[in-house]
């Protein structure tokens, strides 16, 4: 592939290509360096982030992307103490971060009302599991990037309400150390560190290790969240053109399987029975859970000169799962204090291969100046899993017996062996005139799905090939005062797998597609730091399926269709010297227009949202190094399910926090839901889930 895009290079090198040496062309180029903090994946200092890859695979000021972007930064995680990605994206706009109230197992936010479940990315390639992508450590990753809207132009198949991108911890060759105790509720223990810097004065390789121990229960009963982790990770760099980063890590994680509660004595309960947040309904002696997550890469860089930089990113992962849980399925109809469970036994064994291969050239024609991205880019997805489903004994939801003798014998079991492939092609042109900016990207996706899944019912075998053809375009024009307008329409993809029996004639089912336009104004002011956006979108998604009873069967049909209208406004910034500001509101009017459920809402997406952080840290004087920070976070109303017969309340938590640096000591004290409010996150058709209580973080922090 390298060299099919190095002999690209020389049909693009006609005469004037260079980049343009006049006075003017030089005075912008000024400009943009100092809108940036460095590359995206530098470290950035404080809330505030200039550029990002997400939202073009270039190193763009996020004032020029024409597309709705966020960037949670390492010390706005350590101001907040986050303990999962999810507890990351609770300040962001836009995004319901933990709809399904705390699960050590996965982070699965929801993003402009669409599932991001499956659009989790790592270092910019894409985290591959069925069900979800599995939980990855917060403590090693430096900034975590939230892209808004349809994204396929740049990534492939994905859902059209944007991705998640989380940048791992990387080599600096300058010298540094941390260590870090940390006690909170729950009995939760960690300990952990992070190392790095020049392999010796004046080498070539700087090397970072970052380590994770962790013993910890959650809010419910027999729900643990144990984890280690440790991210290796050395930088090459022999010169100012050419640099090879290797990125590492192993994570094992024994994290239990939150269970559903009835939505009688959770949602309805009204007046009558609440269950407390503790109880567990699974089993402590049958419920088991081990998964074991390892990936290493590299990121390679060579520019070749003052125009064109050559770069490959690719990634290896292993992910095994092993883990056995009760499900809780419904109330008994004798007595309504008893709940009837079934066990869920599953061994997931997955691996994934990705490679994205880019060349990026900046050059003039005429009064136009290009950045102009060329690339290809495939991954491959192998899994071999078992599933199997039984009997299990039903339990008092008021006087639970546990270590009860279960029935090992499956009513269902299921194996699946398949694999996805997915090859793009793709190209972006940033073209500059003056003051204007013209985005347009144009990708050609192939993906091939072949799988064979075996069950005590029969065999189903998927051999499927579809294609794709996504793009986005977006005008945007840069004033002097930092305000920036613009205007954007994208599109995207996703493959459809439906249940058996699937499309009526059993033909196979076209993909999903999204199309967004986009309205917004990004404001980033001369002389302080601070970035605000307004945005304000259309966006909808065709050919979802929908279920459609005949005869008595149940069809999978795609006829489905979900349209969501939305505003954003968001701000960042450092108001002063140690004060340090997040705010967030949304606005989101969702509908399901065809189908099934054609005129309700979709599951999980309030029409209101909100949020405000705020902490300062006195810089002078006897109190220098005592610092406070507080924050308020809104959810509303919205229904559980697309069927609209559950509506979980709003709710609104109270955050706060106290710390105190001196030297090179820090101590910090995070406490969340500071009132301890009662709300559930969310239900499906397996029960319901709390959100989070009050909890309380101390963390004792070295560094050197």
């Amino acid at each position: 592939m390298a060299s099919l895009l190095l002999g690209g290079v020389a049909a693009l090198q006609w005469p004037g290509t260079a980049r343009a040496q006049d006075a003017s062309a030089a005075i912008e180029l000024e400009q943009i360096d100092v809108q940036g903090t460095g590359t995206p994946e530098d470290d950035v200092d404080g809330y505030v982030a200039r550029r990002s890859t997400a939202g073009s695979k270039t190193s763009t000021p996020l004032i020029e992307v024409p597309q709705s972007i966020s960037v949670i930064t390492r010390d706005q995680m350590d101001a907040r103490a986050v303990q999962s990605v999810g507890q990351a994206l609770d300040y962001s706009a836009g995004v319901v971060s933990q709809p399904y109230g705390t699960d050590p197992r996965f982070d699965a936010p929801i993003i402009r009302g669409f599932s991001a479940e499956n659009s989790m990315y790592l270092n910019g390639l894409k985290l591959m599991r069925e069900a979800g992508a599995p939980a990855i450590e917060p403590y090693g990753l430096q900034r975590v990037d939230v892209l808004r809207g349809p994204a396929s132009v740049l990534y492939g198949q994905g859902n059209p309400g944007g991705l998640v991108d989380m940048i791992s911890k990387r080599p600096t060759f300058e010298n540094f150390a941390e260590a870090q105790a940390e006690a909170g509720s729950f009995d939760r223990y960690t300990a952990r560190f992070d190392v790095g810097g020049a392999l010796a004065p004046d080498s070539d390789f700087a090397y970072r290790l970052t380590g994770v121990a962790r013993d910890g229960g959650t809010q419910t009963d027999y729900v643990d969240d144990d984890r280690l982790f440790f991210a290796p990770a050395v930088t090459w760099q022999p010169s100012k053109d050419t640099s090879l980063t290797v990125l590492a890590n192993i994570q094992y994680d024994q994290s239990g399987t939150p269970v559903g509660l009835p939505v009688e004595y959770t949602v309805d309960a009204d007046g009558g029975l609440r269950l407390p947040r503790s109880l567990f309904l699974g089993d402590p002696d049958y419920d088991d859970s081990n998964r074991t997550f390892g990936s290493v890469g590299y990121e390679f860089k060579h520019r070749f000169n003052d125009t064109w930089e050559f770069r490959q990113n690719a990634r290896y992962a292993v992910l095994d799962w092993d883990y056995n849980s009760l499900y809780y399925s419904a109330l008994s109809t004798s007595d309504p204090l008893v709940a009837q469970r079934g066990t869920s036994d599953n061994d997931e064994s997955q691996q994934t291969f990705n490679v994205d291969t880019q060349l990026e050239g900046d050059f003039q024609t005429g009064a136009f100046g290009h950045t102009l991205l060329l690339g290809i880019d495939y991954r491959h997805y192998d899994e071999n899993n078992t599933t199997a489903f039984g009997n299990a004994p039903s339990i008092n939801v008021l006087y639970p017996v546990y270590n009860q003798p279960i029935d090992s014998t499956p009513w269902y079991t299921s194996h699946t062996d398949g694999t996805i492939s997915q090859t793009g092609i793709y190209a972006q042109d940033q073209i500059r005139f003056e003051k204007w900016l013209l985005t347009v990207g144009l990708r050609q996706d192939w993906v091939s799905t072949d799988s064979t899944q075996v069950t005590n019912y029969g065999t189903t075998e998927q051999d499927q090939d579809d294609s794709a053809l996504t793009g986005r375009v977006g005008l945007t024009y840069l004033f002097d005062n930092g305000l920036a307008p613009y205007f954007s329409y994208s599109t995207s993809f996703e493959p459809v797998i439906g249940n058996m029996p699937t499309v009526l004639g059993g033909a196979p089912f076209q993909p999903s597609e999204g199309e967004q336009y986009e309205l917004g104004v990004k404001y980033q002011p001369a002389g302080w730091n601070g970035f605000f956006t307004a945005a304000a979108y259309d966006l909808t998604q065709s050919n979802v399926l929908s279920s459609q009873l005949i005869d008595g069967v149940s069809y999978d049909t795609q006829i489905g269709e979900i349209n969501v209208k939305g505003i954003e406004l968001t701000a960042v910034a450092g108001l002063a010297d140690g004060l340090n500001l997040i705010a967030n509101y949304t606005y989101m009017n969702a509908e399901i227009t065809q189908g099934e459920n054609a005129g309700n809402r979709p599951a999980n997406v309030p029409e209101n949202m909100a949020n405000v952080w705020l902490d300062y840290t006195v810089k002078t004087g006897q109190f220098a190094g005592f610092g406070i920070g507080g924050g308020v976070r809104y959810v509303g109303e919205r229904y559980a399910l697309d069927d609209n017969s559950i509506l979980l309340g709003s709710n609104t938590l109270l955050d706060a926090a106290i710390h105190y640096e001196k030297g090179p000591f820090k101590a910090q004290l995070n406490v969340n839901n500071l009132t301890d409010e009662t709300y559930v996150s969310g239900c499906g058709y397996f029960g319901c889930y709390y959100g989070d209580g009050r909890t309380i973080i101390g963390t004792l922090s070295y560094r050197w």
